[in-house]
């Protein structure tokens, strides 16, 4: 099995990227068989469905207009094809922002929880919404105590916002007294690998200055001054199963991309 996670920031703009990704690792024998889409910035009325359905996936989503929005698409021809269990949000915290799905795949010998997660932002410490950040992360913490209990083999996709070390920042200093990289974030983080989930990217050797999100401006993706704040973590089992984690930044190259 092959996942991946991806902040489309638009899938309206960002569609035909994810179409041209995604043929592109069908033609080079490396389909993916989920993908977990973030901020899809659109309504569950306006979600390209049969789009996606003509291009081989099938799609679990919950949308919002213009604001948050996340999906979990599944090859068609994949080898789990038994979908079942998929819910919306976390359960037992109300949240209008539509930030979170999971559901399980099963084939005839075992089954894989997926879960796709946009988290908040925080947008700086001490305020309203950082608040509703830690508040938001302690609710997925609780649920997940649970749900990793249940689901044996569990994989956490998704945009965290939370570089997780200064390592995963490019000027680390910049960012001091920034959210994203705030000591309440990190703790947060830790708490979730405290579960007995692992960051799939830390289980290999790494380049050094890797990351996964850059800034539109002052040409940040061209200087590679980045943050990784995009991440999977697997549960342990499927962390013992792990042979690859990478981030691919090529569709950062293409015109009109994500950050």
């Amino acid at each position: 099995m092959r996942i991946a996670t991806w902040n489309v920031n638009s899938l309206n703009v960002r569609l035909p990227h994810v179409l041209k990704w995604l043929d592109q690792q069908t033609t080079g024998g490396n389909a993916i068989d989920v993908l977990c889409l973030q901020e899809l910035k659109l309504p569950d009325d306006k979600y390209p469905l049969t789009i996606l359905s003509d291009a081989g996936y099938h799609s679990l989503f919950s949308g919002q207009k213009t604001y948050n929005g996340v999906a979990i698409l599944i090859r068609k021809d994949c080898l789990w094809q038994n979908v079942n269990s998929t819910i919306k949000q976390i359960p037992g915290f109300t949240d209008p922002q539509q930030r979170v799905i999971s559901t399980t795949l099963a084939n005839t010998s075992t089954q894989i929880r997926i879960i796709c997660a946009y988290f908040p932002n925080g947008y700086a410490p001490a305020t309203e919404k950082f608040l509703y950040k830690i508040t938001w992360l302690n609710a997925l913490y609780n649920w997940l105590k649970q749900e990793i209990i249940e689901y044996p083999r569990l994989a956490l996709l998704g945009d965290f916002n939370i570089a997780p070390k200064d390592s995963d920042v490019h000027n680390p200093a910049e960012w001091v007294g920034h959210n994203l990289v705030s000591s309440e974030e990190r703790v947060a983080f830790q708490n979730l690998e405290s579960l007995g989930l692992h960051d799939a990217f830390r289980l290999f050797p790494q380049k050094e200055a890797q990351f996964s999100w850059w800034d539109y401006r002052q040409g940040a993706f061209r200087r590679n001054a980045g943050m990784r704040i995009d991440h999977i973590l697997l549960s342990n089992k499927l962390a013992q199963a792990c042979q690859n984690c990478l981030i691919d930044e090529e569709p950062r190259r293409w015109t009109q991309p994500s950050d």
